[in-house]
């Protein structure tokens, strides 16, 4: 059994995939596949999404499917309506609309709050040392490292300053969520938290079915 996991970006695509398997595989009686559909970016993803998922869900492999998960950054999107401003409502309002416009009981919408690179900031111990250093007190929060300056542009600002280097979100990513315990992301970052406790409701059930 398997998952279709939608993606925005490459570092998704590389990393994520086994980043929660490795969250939920022990915790299951058979492990699950996830692949993931890159799209290229948000847009395309809020374009073409009901296409897909349909596709995926209605097609000759269904059987196999848990379920469709779609991801995004909640930082980025432009669709959300002006007088959105706070996170939670944009999660809310976002959420709805994709799953709405998707119609599919098996496709579920989820945001990483504010892209996925808080996941990483959720364990200071895999970064550089100087890097590490240098973390605003607000990474122990990782979720409320917000719009202003989003997670990927904190670490490319810290990245240049104390490595010489600019955060490359793919080869750095990648390299990182390798590292990353998912015990510890799950309990510092509340919507993955809600993302994984879904993924895994849906593959136990699956596997009872």
């Amino acid at each position: 059994m398997r998952f279709v996991l939608f993606v925005e970006g490459h570092t998704e695509d590389i990393a994520l995939p086994a980043f929660l398997k490795r969250w939920l595989d022990p915790r299951l009686d058979q492990p699950v596949g996830i692949r993931t559909v890159r799209f290229d970016g948000w847009a395309a993803l809020l374009k073409d999404a009901p296409l897909k998922a349909n596709m995926h869900l209605n097609g000759p492999a269904k059987a196999d499917l848990i379920a469709v998960i779609s991801l995004l950054d909640l930082y980025g999107p432009t669709f959300y309506p002006s007088h959105l401003i706070a996170t939670d409502a944009r999660y809310a309002w976002a959420r709805k609309h994709i799953e709405d416009q998707v119609k599919h009981p098996r496709f579920f919408q989820f945001f990483a709050v504010h892209e996925v690179e808080a996941w990483l900031l959720s364990d200071p111990r895999i970064f550089p040392a100087d890097v590490k250093k240098s973390f605003p007190a607000k990474v122990a929060h990782p979720e409320t490292v917000n719009f202003d300056e989003p997670p990927a542009k904190l670490l490319d600002r810290l990245y240049s300053a104390h490595t010489k280097r600019s955060y490359k979100k793919v080869v750095n990513g990648k390299e990182l969520f390798g590292r990353l315990d998912p015990d510890v992301a799950y309990r510092q970052c509340p919507k993955l938290k809600e993302l994984l406790d879904k993924m895994l409701e849906l593959a136990q059930a699956t596997s009872l079915g």
